[in-house]
């Protein structure tokens, strides 16, 4: 459940209260009891930072990787084994 933050617009009384997304915002203020308290908009609790779950955690799974790996290495090896010897000089 989400911690939303309240103020009240005629005393200043400000307080954080756990609600359900679906429940109705409180408008009564605790602390003088005028309808003057209201949700503030606050930044989110939590940051995502780095590269990502998906480049770290599966970079190496399946089946792709690996082809495209062993494919890179043979598509190098293949030319130079395809390359055609040069032909002996006659004089």
């Amino acid at each position: 459940m989400p911690i939303y933050a309240y103020k009240c617009g005629s005393c200043g009384h400000a307080k954080d209260v756990l609600q359900k997304i679906s429940d109705a915002p409180l408008t009564v203020c605790p602390a003088c009891g005028a309808e003057a308290f209201s949700k503030q908009l606050t930044a989110p609790g939590f940051q995502l930072k780095g590269s990502g779950w998906y480049a770290t955690d599966f970079k190496n799974s399946g089946s792709k990787p690996a082809a495209s790996t062993s494919s890179s290495s043979d598509s190098a090896a293949a030319p130079a084994a395809a390359a055609p010897a040069p032909a002996p000089a006659n004089s």
